[in-house]
């Protein structure tokens, strides 16, 4: 009796997508070290809670038209070289930053750093939808976004690290060095790499383009559907994180009395737990559906949220960190299943487009928020954009579990 081998598993990751999330992972470490300190660094060079609230609320124009052109320039030139392309504004963008000798240079940094991830945000989840099947999908972004959640676990505790033993400038130093590298990798990627890779044609950036790709995704926000929903449930969302979440580092210095290194691990702890249930998290969406997943992050998240809310001032350190990782866990559950629905709503060919769409619808609703929050932190008291956020969270779960549906995915490719 003739015998057969038995046929060999296909890996979730091809060797292009290790690569890509490779570089991806050296571009965000940086930005991990920095990010969690950032309102801190502010304030050493100078900024009142005001003005950090201001700072953020500034830093949050410039992605707004730039995030819609970045998806469209993503879909008509390709992810890589769309990728490539942001990475050489990013390396600018953290030339500035290391020599920045005031908040209002940091700020410049940020405007050229939003071209950067205007160009690379859409690219990346549109080239990782377009890498895996629709019956894995979620689960290939929880194995991509675990990989990634590489940078949550060991950049703010590095960051903090250098911080506390040297200075910001050199923590920035070797973030700028980093981003560097990436950049390297990621030329040499949109150089190489040939058609096959893409799943579609590149057509040439015109208006026309433009327009015909923006009156397809606006039909498809007005239409009452899924994406109407996802647009309305994670705009009011946005708001409620922007209050509060810009003020963390301030937050765990002056209320819950950390030092730099706290700080570092407290975040580190967070993607710590982002990772061990990210690939849980995609499995979830991917055996029962997108909206259990959904749900689910929130209510966990609404709890974390909550719990650092109410902790009494400088409360123990592991107190702290339940809440940490209780939201680490709240994210890994949504964030899969939130990339996998979007991609599944929209064409294929306008991922790109559509990822940079919500981040510009999103960042618009929230664009005061940073100015509400300072307000509410100086007149009211800094737990108080933490417990409306909390809430928002939690009533979050209400239109997710109603609307959040996919009756027929539109055609693959």
């Amino acid at each position: 009796m003739a015998t057969t081998a038995p046929e060999k598993k296909q890996s979730l990751l091809t060797p292009l997508l290790l690569l890509f999330m490779f570089a991806m992972i050296l571009a965000n470490l940086g930005g991990n070290m920095y990010g969690p300190l950032e309102s801190l660094y502010l304030k050493e060079l100078g900024a009142s809670i005001g003005q950090i609230g201001l700072f953020f609320t500034l830093a949050s124009l410039a992605p707004l038209i730039l995030q819609i052109l970045g998806g469209w320039m993503s879909d008509s030139i390709g992810r890589l070289k769309a990728i490539a392309l942001g990475s050489l504004f990013g390396t600018a963008a953290q030339i500035i930053l290391v020599l920045s000798g005031s908040w209002g240079w940091v700020l410049f940094s940020s405007v050229v750093g939003a071209v950067s991830r205007s160009l690379v945000g859409p690219s990346f989840d549109a080239f990782i939808a377009e890498n895996s099947a629709e019956h894995n999908r979620a689960r290939v972004f929880g194995v991509t976004q675990t990989l990634f959640g590489v940078v949550s676990v060991i950049g703010p505790p590095l960051g903090g690290w250098i911080v506390q033993n040297f200075n910001f400038k050199a923590m920035l130093i070797v973030s700028a060095g980093l981003y560097i590298i990436a950049t390297i990798i990621r030329l040499g990627m949109a150089r190489r790499t040939g058609p096959e890779h893409s799943p579609h044609t590149a057509t040439p950036l015109t208006l026309a383009g433009l327009k015909a790709n923006l009156t397809t995704m606006f039909g498809l926000i007005f239409s009452g559907g899924v994406i109407t929903w996802i647009m309305l449930t994670d705009g009011v969302r946005d708001i409620s994180f922007a209050i509060s979440f810009n003020f963390m580092g301030l937050y765990m210095e002056q209320v819950a009395q950390m030092n730099f290194e706290q700080i570092g691990w407290s975040n580190g702890i967070f993607g710590l737990f982002m990772m061990l249930f990210m690939i849980p998290g995609g499995w979830l969406s991917d055996k029962t559906s997108e909206r259990v997943g959904i749900a689910t992050g929130f209510l966990v998240m609404s709890f974390a949220i909550g719990m650092i809310a109410v902790l009494p001032p400088a409360s123990p350190f592991w107190a702290y960190a339940i809440g940490w990782a209780l939201a680490g866990t709240g994210v890994a559950l949504v964030a899969p299943a939130y990339q996998s629905l979007i991609s599944k709503a929209v064409p294929a060919h306008l991922r790109g487009t559509a990822f940079g769409l919500f981040s510009t619808s999103l960042g618009l609703v929230s664009l005061p928020a940073p100015m509400i929050g300072g307000w509410l932190w100086e007149n009211v008291s800094p737990q108080f954009p933490f417990a409306i956020t909390a809430a928002v969270s939690l009533l979050s779960i209400i239109p997710v579990w109603l609307k959040f549906k996919i009756s027929k995915p539109p055609t693959e490719q």
